[in-house]
């Protein structure tokens, strides 16, 4: 019988070991670790592969030396060849030096590192997540030094020549430079565990500073435990050979505060092999290092503090511990440098200052390990001797990989032979006989064995059966009978095209945002699916930033996902998009049901408490609303005898709570500081001692209602009601969608006007990925968009010639250049986007998401980006900046304040002009672009189109001023143009009277006789488009042209509980003034009707919207039209036959409908009359000036300043947003429609 048991592996993760560490190790060492280690070495201390001769002997290659033939030099100048180092003691290494064999040909130009403890289990040094190769010499004279990136601690170190000069071969004399290392090493055996009592019986721990380093060959057991009898711990703890660190500062009783978090680090950490860990604690921030990885997160929960109880243990759990923290196994390895809170634990155990009393026999030393892994690459294979004519084949060995195939193993038999392989994952068993008859035996077991991870293999054929166990599972070992009888052939191969250099690559995992890393040999792919991010490490959002993008992009109202933060950690979220000519609303719904009851709680004193979920995260909600321009959120409490807001002790009943866990007291229609409702700000409550309709407590049932609409409050996220405890209270909750509009960062702009003109702002962080993006418009055919420096690192993004953008950078191994090139000019004053990214696999360029340049990633080298200087946008360096505007700049997903800055930088102006002529298209049916500070917006007065909205709110109320506008052409009289009725007997009247004039009639109470102005200046029935704008302020009515006139002191001057308007004729009943009926109403208006707009209200827009609810309704014959589109509809009359003309001719005009002349005009009369109008007429001029001097009103154009009216889009905007009977319209002021 023949058996033969192997461990194969290969090299897992570097030592790195952390800069808090080291700062520990020197505190006995306050000199620089830079000594020399390697020259003051006996000739003993080095070894080699092989030598040229004995004058080439290893003990020769001390840098400087000229003993001997002047260094080493091997036998074969091949990739085989190595030198040695024993540093007789484990040493920190800081740097290394190589130099040429003396006064010869003879050097190395590259080389690799080895380090290892024992001198057997060897660990290779790695950079940039790459076993790093190190340049060498060019001569044979030259020292070329290098610091090492991460230092480490080792007594072995073995140099790998890669290649040498060509005119000699490999040649080598080397130094090393650190310092001495020391540090208390503790070995646990499984059963022992340290035990750390606090001083204290109990803990409550603001912060935690944990450091220790360990090595094992276990891939399982607990490293550190503590726990409380609150709940709360923390472990770090082994598991499959990955660290896994888990934090709990305590879950509420009730179960919705969670505390327990979670975080994974590493893998293959069961090498054999020193790691460092750290862990930094304050409050829930945790930052989790191990091997110079770290990883920051928040623990869950809403606690600070860790609250522990008596005691923390290390390699294991207490004897205390609770029943449920069981059943996990104790650590087996070694420790060392175990810190705890500024305690030194290692030490205190040395000095028997801690419980020590598991261990059996507690060590301060770490035993070799017996067995050690070896590694092959793809063409390198082991031949170990065996028996032959044996009838009994028996192998045992260990394996892992990341490669789904290759050869473990082979061996020939008397005849054929026997080869194991991995194959997809799976080992399988070939046995072939080619003696006569050709035979085959194919057996398998076992799948997804190619995940890193130690299986065993254990292949047994004796006599006529064949058998194979995976993982030491008997129960499912694979049997298969064998035709012949085994005779052994001899020796075992083993390798072949198993396995490269086994190293993780995917830890750390470079694939971002939830992306999954696979790994083949030692190159790693990205499974981006289902993230919502592309490319080759998931770094690119695959979704636009918000609504406005969508929008400009061109796409119609409906539901989007959009990753306001791009690249960065915000997931992307689905929202609602109602794009609209000059607005987006982005909307957000919560769960919270329409109208939903209220319960009351089983105490008086309990309130009940409303939480709505929304269908993001709230840092997703933030990411809205901290980017819209404007939001609004709608709330409404319907009350029977249960108060809102107002106490007898002025406390709130009732609040709610909005952003960041606040509580606020005001209600919808009001503002923050001002406990009220809507009603209580337009004074309008039911009971007016009340602020709110339901403070009155009546027994029926009452509303309050309106708008939140502070954007930084927002959104509402729990409801707080407090009076629906008492017998026969009801309540009703309605909080409507969170709606936001705009995107400020969309248009976020600058201007750069002189090639000398640049933004600085602070440098980013971009190691391992980058990206930029932005939108460019210029006339100019070259420049430097943007530079960021390092040493010798940079990236730069320029305009290279009016089709050509570049992209160029240097991480260390040498610029590269990406250019993409445009079909069509670029300098054509339009908006073109650049979107730019670098990392670890590859370098990508696009282009108005059209054209795209890229680059991979070399397999060797620098990965790592080192910037140091500020980002520069426009010129940097003496080159020639950028001429035009960059908007929306972009870096790692944050975008930039290009207009903050430009705002205090000369030669750079904030904003940026000319939007309309790459978006003018979006304003449809000949809507007019018109530009703005930041965007655009469409002017569709001129058209018959409009938005999306619906312009006919749901009430209006009582008005202390109005605004009517309205353009009309005609040739018949009489008729009534507008008709505002009201459920009082108040009412607003437009009408054209039989001679052609307008008269307008108002009541609004207090008067025997409506109110009415006539203008009898001229017959506006002549056919022609006429404007009219009548503007009112309590008494004080204007109309266009500017006159002002003012209601008698009786009259009244609020226009109450405004209910219908009436376009062409009045179809009201009940009380209704006669002489409008009578005298004007019939036969009804026939003519042309546009741009009709009360207050916010445009009535003929929702009378022809189709496909859109609408409280309008239409009586006979109602067309759409472009009637009023042109300055004239019809041509002008000749002044023959134009009465209103002076040098017309026997044409007549009663000037007085009651009173007409049939005979005529007096000329004399007529002149006489002219004087006196004159006359009369400066005289009202003059007073008309007085008083709009005095009181400042403006006609068409009087505004009453309201705060807000600077950011406002016009003075009434602003007035309607601090008025609340205004708070329910809508803006349709610049949208006509034309019949």
């Amino acid at each position: 019988t023949q058996t033969l048991s192997l461990n194969f592996a290969s090299s897992g993760q570097i030592n790195w070991v952390t800069r808090s560490l080291f700062k520990l190790c020197r505190l006995t060492a306050p000199t620089r670790c830079d000594e020399v280690l390697a020259s003051p070495l006996p000739y003993s201390a080095f070894t080699s592969s092989s030598v040229l001769a004995a004058d080439f002997g290893a003990g020769y290659a001390k840098l400087n030396r000229r003993v001997g033939n002047g260094g080493w030099s091997p036998s074969d100048s091949d990739r085989y060849q190595w030198l040695q180092v024993d540093l007789r003691a484990r040493k920190q290494i800081t740097a290394i030096a190589t130099q040429g064999r003396y006064s010869s040909s003879d050097w190395t130009k590259h080389y690799r590192l080895l380090y290892s403890d024992t001198g057997s289990n060897w660990k290779p040094y790695r950079q940039d997540s790459n076993i790093w190769t190190f340049s060498g010499n060019w001569n044979s004279e030259r020292a070329v030094r290098h610091e090492l990136q991460h230092p480490f601690v080792a007594r072995f170190v073995r140099f790998i020549p890669l290649d040498c000069s060509e005119e000699g071969r490999i040649g080598l004399r080397v130094e090393l430079y650190g310092c001495a290392y020391w540090a208390d090493v503790i070995s646990f055996d499984g059963q022992g565990v340290i035990s750390y009592r606090f001083r204290q019986k109990k803990m409550k721990i603001l912060k935690d500073v944990i450091s220790l380093k360990f090595k094992t060959t276990k891939g399982d057991g607990i490293l550190l435990h503590g726990e409380g009898q609150q709940g709360d711990y923390i472990t770090l703890e082994l598991q499959q050979a990955k660290l896994l660190l888990q934090i709990n500062l305590g879950s509420n009783q009730y179960g919705s505060i969670q505390g327990h978090t979670s975080v994974s680090s590493g893998s293959l950490l069961d090498d054999d092999h020193w790691h460092s860990v750290l862990i930094e604690r304050y409050r829930r921030s945790v930052n989790f290092t191990l091997d110079q990885h770290t990883q920051s997160f928040r623990t869950n929960g809403e606690f600070d503090n860790l609250d522990l109880d008596n005691e923390i243990t290390f390699g294991g759990m207490p004897v205390s511990a609770k029943p449920s923290s069981g059943g996990r196994e104790n650590y087996i390895g070694c420790m060392e440098a175990i810190h705890y809170n500024g305690d030194n634990i290692t030490n205190l155990v040395r000095r028997r200052k801690v419980d020590t009393s598991s261990f059996h026999n507690l060590t301060f030393s770490c035993a070799e390990s017996r067995t050690f892994p070896a590694f092959f690459n793809s063409t390198s294979s082991l031949q170990l001797l065996g028996r032959t004519d044996e009838d009994t084949v028996s192998v045992r060995l260990q394996f892992r990989t990341w490669n789904p195939s290759g050869l473990l193993f082979f061996t020939p038999l008397m005849p054929g032979g026997v080869e194991v392989s991995l194959v997809e994952g799976k080992v399988t068993v070939h046995i072939y006989v080619t003696l006569g008859k050709n035979t085959r035996v194919d057996i398998s077991s076992g799948s997804g064995l190619n995940d890193g991870q130690w299986h065993s293999v254990h292949f047994l054929a004796l006599e006529s059966i064949a058998m194979l166990t995976i993982n030491g599972d008997e129960m499912s070992t694979v049997r298969a009978a064998i035709p012949i009888q085994i005779r052994t052939g001899g020796d075992y191969f083993f390798g072949g095209n198993c396995t490269n250099h086994l190293y993780e690559v995917c830890v750390p995992n470079h694939c971002e945002h939830g992306g999954k890393c696979s790994q083949t040999g030692d190159m790693f792919k990205c499974a981006c699916e289902g993230t919502g991010y592309s490319g080759a490490t998931c770094h690119n959002s695959m979704y636009e930033q918000s609504c406005e993008e969508y929008k400009h992009l061109g796409r119609s109202s409906n539901t989007y996902w959009i990753d306001p933060d791009s690249s960065g950690p915000l997931e992307p979220f689905r929202v609602t998009c109602n794009m609209m000519e000059d607005k987006v609303w982005t909307t957000v719904v919560n769960d919270l049901p329409a109208q939903s009851s209220v319960s009351s709680g089983s105490r008086p004193e309990d309130k009940t408490v409303l939480t709505l979920s929304y269908s993001m995260s709230a840092e997703q909600v933030n990411a809205v609303t901290s980017s819209a321009e404007f939001c609004e959120q709608h709330v409404a409490y319907m009350c029977y005898k249960s108060r809102l807001l107002n106490s007898t002790d002025g406390s709130p009943f009732t609040w709610w709570v909005g952003r960041g866990n606040e509580k606020h007291f005001y209600w919808g229609g009001s503002g923050p500081g001002v406990q009220k409702c809507a009603c209580g700000i337009e004074r309008n409550c039911t009971d007016p001692r009340y602020y709110c309709n339901c403070d009155a407590d009546l027994s029926q049932w009452k509303e309050d209602a309106g708008m939140l609409m502070y954007k930084d409050h927002l959104p509402v996220s729990q409801v707080v009601v407090g009076d629906v405890h008492r017998s026969g209270s009801e309540a009703r909750l309605t909080v409507g969608p969170l709606r936001c509009q705009g995107d400020r960062h969309f248009w976020n702009a600058a201007s750069f006007n002189t090639p000398a003109s640049y933004l600085h702002f602070p440098t980013f962080q971009a190691e391992t990925s980058a990206d930029v993006s932005f939108y460019f418009k210029t006339s100019a055919s070259h420049g430097v968009f943007l530079e960021i420096l390092g040493n010798p690192d940079f990236i730069r993004l320029e305009l290279k010639s009016a089709t050509v953008v570049s992209f160029s950078f240097d991480v260390g191994n040498g610029p590269v250049e990406l250019t993409v090139r445009s079909s069509t000019p670029l300098n054509d004053d339009q908006w073109h986007r650049v979107e730019a990214e670098r990392n670890i696999k590859e370098a990508v360029l696009r282009l108005d998401k059209v054209h795209r340049e890229a680059r991979s990633a070399p397999p060797q080298g620098h990965t790592r980006l080192q910037l140091f200087s500020q980002l520069f946008v426009g010129a940097s360096g003496g080159q020639r900046g950028f001429l035009g505007c960059i908007r929306v700049l972009k870096v790692n997903g944050v975008t930039l304040d290009l207009e903050g800055r430009a705002k205090v930088t000369p030669g750079v102006k904030p904003g940026c002009s000319g939007h309309c002529s790459s978006y003018g298209m979006l304003c449809q049916n000949e809507g007019k672009c018109i530009e703005k500070y930041n965007g655009y917006s469409c002017d569709c007065s001129l058209t018959a189109f409009d938005g999306k909205r619906d312009p006919v709110p749901s009430a209006v109320g009582n008005l202390t001023r109005e605004e009517l506008s309205f353009s009309f052409s005609t040739s018949h009289t009489p008729a009534v143009l507008i008709y505002i009725s009201s459920k009082t007997q108040d009412y607003l009247a437009v009408v054209l009277r039989h001679n052609g004039t307008l008269q307008i009639r108002y009541n609004l109470g207090g008067l025997r006789e409506p109110f009415t102005i006539s203008l009898n200046h001229r017959n506006m029935a002549n056919g022609q488009p006429h404007n009219v704008n009548i503007t009112r302020q309590d008494r004080l009515v204007d109309h266009y042209p500017t006159v002002s006139y003012t209601l008698p002191e009786t009259s009244d001057t609020e226009f109450n509980l405004v209910k219908t308007i009436f376009l062409g004729k009045v179809f009201e009943t009940g009380q209704i003034d006669p002489v409008l009926i009578e005298r004007y109403n019939t036969p009804g208006f026939v003519g042309c009707l546009s741009r009709v707009q009360f207050n916010r209200i445009a009535p003929l827009k929702a009378a022809l919207r189709t496909g859109v609810p609408s409280t309008a309704s239409i009586q006979g014959v109602l067309v759409e039209s472009n009637c009023g589109a042109s300055p004239l509809t019809v041509p002008p009359m000749s002044a023959v036959f134009d009465p209103w003309d002076p040098d017309s001719a026997g044409a007549q005009f009663p000037f007085n409908e009651e009173r007409v002349s049939r005979d005529g005009v007096n000329r004399h009369s007529a002149i006489f009359g002219g004087i006196i109008a004159v006359v009369i007429f400066t005289i009202l001029c003059t007073l008309v000036f007085l008083v709009r001097h005095m009181f400042h009103h403006k006609g068409s154009y009087h505004t009453n300043e309201a705060k807000g009216a600077e950011s406002a889009d016009c003075a009434d905007a602003a007035i309607i947003v601090n008025d609340p009977a205004f708070t329910e319209t809508i803006d349709e002021s610049k949208k006509e429609w034309f019949i």
